[in-house]
């Protein structure tokens, strides 16, 4: 039993927090201003109360750096996600006004009775993989909007502009084609070459983000690079998103968390499952831009086992959903993987690894993804091994061929390191 709950509603320019005991009884409140000794000062105000928790709201957002300097003093803190503080607030009895001090006891209220709250952990290599993935898609969405432009402005000078997509050199082959008429003219041209540098300035951006990811990846040591479609973008972004794999009892809960298991809406006697568009949308754009690389090439498992589902009479939406549920539980497999071995080379191992590779699907000879992929005859990069024993699959109960694992070296590298616009 906690002896003090103490939540924290951070902001960027101050944070309140607000002390309560198991009874939910306020014993004390501080705002502190957003500086070097916000910690300091908070931690010396807390010192009445030996037996404390923080809990932070949305730790690992505006209260990252909070979070992190009470880790670092060898506090416990619990991340405490903004809409069950938000709930807690609408549910309170009474007229709750909305202000800071509110706010933080209901941060703690949340933490002090919600099973489902986690606790905070220091930033790892995981952090990395993060910061330089978000960096590699805000690159990806600066640089479609640079070329939405210059596309604009092309149309005005040329009849038609570009049908297709546009390069930096391609602008700049035509740009040399255009001999300005008038000042208006002369204006929209300077306004292209602008657009053309900052197009070549963001493909650079974007090639010197992708080394360093792909030195990232490869620090960490993960065998999520050796799956069938996954490259070093969507390895980061993967391992990125779910930090601490060990927070997931199965596969099932790990699917709930990127979206590809889908929600029941059932009532009465009608048991209906639709299509989820819930979880994690990055790491669900991660998981569909594997399945679409398997897709594309024919000897990949990932394709055949897209037709059987196909053959089984789903549609190809269907079928793409099934394989993303199948890639789903590879890549979980693969973090449990990941997660023992560095647990058996730390001392004493990490706490919740060991219960993780206990989880169903957990065990490799069991994965449904194997480490390569038998290509046809003549593909020079394709790897041979043996194939581990597939798992049932959902959709139909039966044994089916699970995706490949072999991932080819050029074609679907490139498509396994872009992101799509849309979620799936």
């Amino acid at each position: 039993m906690v002896a003090v709950m103490i939540g924290i509603d951070p902001h960027k320019a101050s944070h309140t927090a607000v002390a309560i005991d198991p009874a939910e009884v306020p014993l004390g409140q501080l705002q502190v201003r957003a500086c070097a000794a916000q910690a300091e000062r908070l931690l010396g105000w807390a010192q009445a109360w030996p037996q404390r928790t923080w809990a932070v709201e949305g730790a690992g957002g505006v209260g990252h750096l909070l979070a992190q300097q009470l880790l670092a003093a060898g506090e416990r803190v619990l991340d405490v996600p903004p809409k069950l503080a938000a709930r807690v607030r609408l549910l309170a009895a009474g007229n709750i006004n909305k202000n800071d001090p509110n706010d933080a006891r209901s941060v703690a209220v949340a933490a002090l009775r919600s099973a489902e709250v986690r606790e905070a952990r220091r930033d790892d290599h995981a952090a990395v993989l993060k910061i330089w993935s978000k960096r590699y898609g805000d690159l990806g969405r600066a640089r479609t909007q640079v070329a939405c432009r210059l596309h604009q402005v092309l149309c005005e000078l040329i009849p038609g502009g570009v049908s297709k997509e546009i390069t930096a050199g391609q602008a700049g082959r035509i740009l040399e084609t255009i001999t300005p008429a008038d000042t208006v003219e002369a204006a929209r041209w300077e306004l292209a070459a602008e657009l053309t540098e900052d197009l070549r300035g963001a493909d650079a951006a974007i090639r010197e983000t992708r080394k360093k990811i792909a030195a990232a990846v490869r620090a960490a040591g993960t065998s999520l690079t050796g799956l069938f479609g996954v490259g070093p973008v969507i390895a980061a972004a993967a391992i990125g998103d779910v930090r601490h794999v060990s927070r997931f009892p199965d596969r099932d809960h790990f699917a709930a968390y990127n979206g590809t298991a889908p929600i029941e809406v059932s009532s009465g006697g009608r048991k209906i499952w639709r299509l989820s568009r819930r979880g994690n949308r990055k790491l669900n754009h991660a998981i569909h831009m594997a399945a679409i690389t398997q897709i594309r090439y024919r000897h990949s498992q990932g394709r055949a086992y897209f037709e059987k589902k196909l053959a089984e009479g789903k549609t190809g939406k269907e079928a793409l959903r099934c394989l993303k549920r199948q890639i789903s539980d590879a890549i979980f497999a693969c973090l449990q993987a990941d997660a023992r071995r560095a647990a058996a080379k730390s001392p004493g191992g990490q706490p919740g690894h060991h219960s993780a590779s206990r989880a169903a699907g957990s065990h490799p000879d069991h994965r449904l993804f194997g480490q390569a992929t038998p290509g046809p005859a003549t593909h020079p990069t394709t790897a041979t091994a043996a194939f581990p024993a597939p798992l049932p699959s959902r959709a139909s109960g039966q044994p089916g061929q699970g995706p490949g694992a072999a991932r080819p070296r050029s074609g679907a590298r490139r498509a396994s390191s872009t992101w799509p616009r849309a979620s799936r």
